[in-house]
């Protein structure tokens, strides 16, 4: 395929110009795909009528007939000349989509973009149920509702402030002292929680599991409840991921039933934030993380971990790709994949 070399930067007058300046990034493509899925057939379901557009006149919908559900989204930007030796594949968590590394809340650049300035060229994905890879019926193929995430629940579970500490009246809201989370843009953070299913990992893990067989080798940096998929799809193709980063991951399989073996040979890197302390659900989830690494250290495999506080980095919440210093922690994500040897 024909390279296609393109500027991508605001001074789009400098790249028609046929000049990159250095903070330009030399692009070969960018795109989007569907993958994993299955096809479903309804049948039986009562017949609507509609009006879809104000003024147009109704129309009878048949909701019964074939569908594609289940998939995964991705988008890419693969660069012309990268640095790393394979892809980086951003995961996010539970209730959020990839926006989660796009644009951060305050207008700032995210990782997305931190890593192609790296080097990396970089896919971003919606899992099984988020943004741009749809919902299905329920409860015909979702067999649960949907949950949502209140602001409460972010600002105190992500660890934007202790508990008891948010109010509706964002002038009332308490953050930790010395939070890196912008909170002037928590109700702009708030604008991208998507409604999430708790009957639906089977099929995501699969979707994630076509996608790791598309797209790899690579690396995968994965955030929060997107854990456990990635540390799945290493056991099933341990040959495809280079190296795995978890960021305050939520989940893994059980650390005492895990074939260490298989995955000895991924270099794996927990990345933790400040006040973890504070929450026992975060003090059960980084013990349980705790065990699933000691293990695959002790199997021979390379099990590190960045606990920002014990290395002077400080306030960094559950969101830290959103945090002021986002980019400080993506240096550090950066230069350990770079000592795996998995940059040129």
């Amino acid at each position: 395929m024909k390279t296609i070399w393109t500027c991508v930067a605001a001074g789009l007058a400098a790249a028609a110009l046929g000049a990159c300046s250095t903070n330009t990034l030399q692009v070969a493509d960018v795109g989007s795909f569907h993958v994993g899925g299955r096809a479903v057939t309804l049948s039986g379901l009562p017949q609507k009528e509609l009006t879809f557009t104000p003024g147009a006149p109704p129309l009878k919908v048949d909701p019964n007939g074939d569908f594609e559900v289940e998939s995964l989204y991705a988008r890419y930007t693969l660069l012309a000349n990268p640095k790393a030796k394979v892809p980086m594949l951003l995961w996010h968590g539970g209730g959020l989509s990839g926006v989660t590394f796009e644009t951060k809340p305050d207008g700032a650049p995210g990782w997305e973009n931190y890593f192609l300035h790296a080097g990396w060229s970089v896919y971003v994905s919606d899992a099984v149920e988020r943004g741009r890879a749809s919902w299905a019926r329920y409860p015909e193929i979702f067999t649960s509702e949907p949950f949502f995430r209140p602001k409460k629940e972010g600002w105190e579970l992500f660890r934007i402030g202790d508990t008891g500490s948010y109010a509706t009246d964002p002038s009332q809201r308490k953050a930790f002292p010395g939070t890196q989370f912008p909170i002037a843009a928590f109700d702009q953070f708030a604008k991208q929680a998507i409604p999430r299913w708790a009957t639906n990992d089977a099929a995501t893990q699969a979707a994630y599991d076509a996608y790791v067989q598309k797209v790899c080798p690579c690396v995968i940096v994965v955030h929060s409840q997107g854990g456990n998929f990635a540390f799945n799809s290493a056991l099933k193709y341990p040959d495809k991921v280079k190296a795995l980063v978890a960021v305050e991951t939520s989940g893994s399989p059980n650390p005492d039933t895990v074939d260490y073996a298989r995955i000895k040979g991924v270099p794996m890197l927990w990345v933790w934030g400040d006040n973890i302390d504070k929450f026992p659900f975060w003090g059960r989830i980084t013990a349980q993380q705790e065990k699933f690494r000691a293990n695959l250290v002790k199997a021979g495999g390379i099990g590190d971990e960045i606990v920002l506080p014990q290395v002077g980095i400080h306030g960094n919440t559950h969101m830290m790709m959103m945090d002021r210093n986002s980019d400080q922690i993506a240096a550090l994500i950066d230069q350990w994949l770079a000592r795996q040897g998995l940059k040129r």
